[in-house]
Protein backbone atom coordinates (compact mmCIF):
# COMPACT_ATOMS: atom_id res chain seq x y z
CA UNK A 1 0.00 0.00 0.00
CA UNK A 2 2.75 2.47 0.89
CA UNK A 3 4.67 1.66 -2.30
CA UNK A 4 1.66 2.48 -4.49
CA UNK A 5 1.18 5.82 -2.74
CA UNK A 6 4.85 6.72 -3.16
CA UNK A 7 4.99 6.03 -6.91
CA UNK A 8 3.07 9.14 -8.03
CA UNK A 9 5.19 11.31 -5.75
CA UNK A 10 8.41 9.79 -7.12
CA UNK A 11 7.21 10.26 -10.70
CA UNK A 12 6.41 13.92 -9.99
CA UNK A 13 9.81 14.49 -8.39
CA UNK A 14 11.58 12.87 -11.35
CA UNK A 15 9.66 15.05 -13.82
CA UNK A 16 10.51 18.17 -11.80
CA UNK A 17 14.21 17.26 -11.71
CA UNK A 18 14.25 16.60 -15.47
CA UNK A 19 12.65 19.97 -16.14
CA UNK A 20 15.15 21.74 -13.89
CA UNK A 21 18.07 20.00 -15.58
CA UNK A 22 16.88 21.14 -19.02
CA UNK A 23 16.22 24.76 -18.05
CA UNK A 24 19.67 26.31 -18.54
CA UNK A 25 20.02 30.08 -18.25
CA UNK A 26 20.12 30.43 -22.04
CA UNK A 27 16.94 28.42 -22.43
CA UNK A 28 15.27 30.49 -19.76
CA UNK A 29 16.14 33.58 -21.80
CA UNK A 30 14.62 32.13 -24.96
CA UNK A 31 17.88 30.56 -26.10
CA UNK A 32 19.91 33.80 -26.35
CA UNK A 33 23.65 33.24 -25.94
CA UNK A 34 27.05 34.69 -26.73
CA UNK A 35 27.81 32.91 -29.99
CA UNK A 36 31.01 34.30 -31.56
CA UNK A 37 33.63 36.82 -30.43
CA UNK A 38 36.14 38.53 -32.71
CA UNK A 39 38.46 40.01 -30.08
CA UNK A 40 41.48 40.87 -32.27
CA UNK A 41 40.40 43.13 -35.11
CA UNK A 42 42.11 42.45 -38.45
CA UNK A 43 45.12 44.59 -39.33
CA UNK A 44 46.97 47.08 -37.19
CA UNK A 45 45.39 48.19 -33.91
CA UNK A 46 45.40 51.90 -34.74
CA UNK A 47 42.16 52.87 -32.94
CA UNK A 48 40.55 53.87 -36.21
CA UNK A 49 36.80 53.38 -36.30
CA UNK A 50 37.29 50.61 -38.88
CA UNK A 51 39.67 48.80 -36.55
CA UNK A 52 37.44 49.32 -33.50
CA UNK A 53 34.47 47.91 -35.39
CA UNK A 54 36.61 44.92 -36.39
CA UNK A 55 36.21 43.63 -32.86
CA UNK A 56 32.72 42.51 -31.96
CA UNK A 57 30.60 40.07 -30.01
CA UNK A 58 27.86 38.19 -31.81
CA UNK A 59 24.89 36.93 -29.86
CA UNK A 60 22.41 34.40 -31.19
CA UNK A 61 18.80 33.62 -30.41
CA UNK A 62 18.43 29.86 -30.76
CA UNK A 63 14.82 30.06 -29.61
CA UNK A 64 11.65 29.90 -31.66
CA UNK A 65 10.43 33.40 -30.76
CA UNK A 66 11.87 36.92 -30.57
CA UNK A 67 13.41 38.05 -27.28
CA UNK A 68 13.49 41.61 -25.97
CA UNK A 69 17.00 42.70 -24.99
CA UNK A 70 15.92 46.00 -23.44
CA UNK A 71 18.25 46.77 -20.55
CA UNK A 72 20.39 43.65 -21.04
CA UNK A 73 24.12 44.18 -20.56
CA UNK A 74 27.12 42.87 -22.46
CA UNK A 75 30.34 43.34 -20.48
CA UNK A 76 33.98 42.29 -20.36
CA UNK A 77 36.03 41.13 -17.36
CA UNK A 78 36.99 44.77 -16.61
CA UNK A 79 33.28 45.71 -16.49
CA UNK A 80 33.18 47.79 -19.70
CA UNK A 81 29.43 47.68 -20.28
CA UNK A 82 27.12 47.99 -23.25
CA UNK A 83 23.44 48.29 -22.35
CA UNK A 84 21.03 47.21 -25.07
CA UNK A 85 18.39 49.74 -26.06
CA UNK A 86 14.76 48.74 -26.59
CA UNK A 87 15.51 46.09 -29.24
CA UNK A 88 14.52 42.52 -29.96
CA UNK A 89 16.53 39.70 -31.45
CA UNK A 90 14.43 37.56 -33.76
CA UNK A 91 14.05 33.81 -33.55
CA UNK A 92 17.11 32.01 -34.94
CA UNK A 93 18.81 35.38 -35.64
CA UNK A 94 22.19 36.83 -34.73
CA UNK A 95 23.24 40.33 -33.69
CA UNK A 96 26.76 41.80 -33.58
CA UNK A 97 27.79 44.38 -31.02
CA UNK A 98 30.73 46.34 -32.46
CA UNK A 99 33.11 48.36 -30.30
CA UNK A 100 33.35 51.49 -32.46
CA UNK A 101 30.88 53.97 -33.86
CA UNK A 102 28.15 53.34 -36.41
CA UNK A 103 24.46 53.40 -37.12
CA UNK A 104 22.49 50.69 -35.34
CA UNK A 105 20.57 48.22 -37.48
CA UNK A 106 18.64 45.06 -36.67
CA UNK A 107 21.77 42.94 -37.10
CA UNK A 108 24.47 45.38 -35.89
CA UNK A 109 24.73 47.51 -32.76
CA UNK A 110 27.55 49.92 -31.91
CA UNK A 111 29.04 50.78 -28.51
CA UNK A 112 30.36 54.11 -29.86
CA UNK A 113 33.69 53.71 -28.06
CA UNK A 114 37.02 55.18 -29.08
CA UNK A 115 39.12 52.45 -27.41
CA UNK A 116 39.23 48.65 -27.62
CA UNK A 117 37.23 46.58 -25.14
CA UNK A 118 38.06 42.92 -25.75
CA UNK A 119 41.56 41.89 -24.68
CA UNK A 120 43.52 39.86 -27.21
CA UNK A 121 45.40 37.94 -24.51
CA UNK A 122 42.28 36.75 -22.71
CA UNK A 123 38.93 38.04 -21.58
CA UNK A 124 35.32 37.04 -20.95
CA UNK A 125 32.22 38.37 -22.68
CA UNK A 126 29.24 38.09 -20.34
CA UNK A 127 25.60 38.71 -21.25
CA UNK A 128 23.19 39.48 -18.42
CA UNK A 129 19.54 40.39 -18.19
CA UNK A 130 18.54 43.84 -16.95
CA UNK A 131 18.06 42.38 -13.45
CA UNK A 132 21.69 41.18 -13.42
CA UNK A 133 21.06 37.47 -13.87
CA UNK A 134 23.66 35.83 -16.09
CA UNK A 135 22.42 34.55 -19.44
CA UNK A 136 25.62 33.46 -21.15
CA UNK A 137 29.38 33.98 -21.24
CA UNK A 138 32.36 33.14 -23.41
CA UNK A 139 36.03 33.20 -22.38
CA UNK A 140 39.25 33.00 -24.37
CA UNK A 141 43.00 33.11 -23.87
CA UNK A 142 45.93 34.00 -26.08
CA UNK A 143 45.85 30.39 -27.35
CA UNK A 144 42.87 31.34 -29.49
CA UNK A 145 43.90 32.91 -32.80
CA UNK A 146 41.84 36.10 -33.15
CA UNK A 147 38.27 34.94 -32.63
CA UNK A 148 36.31 32.27 -30.84
CA UNK A 149 33.03 30.46 -31.37
CA UNK A 150 31.40 29.89 -28.02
Amino acid sequence: MRVRAALPALAGAAALMATAALATPAQAAGGVAVYHVWFDSPGKDDRSNKSLNGEWVQIKNNGSSAVSLKGWILKDASNHRYTFPDVKIGAHKTMKVHTGQGKDTTADKYQNRRAYVWNNTGDTATLTKANGSKVSSCSWTKKNKDHKYC
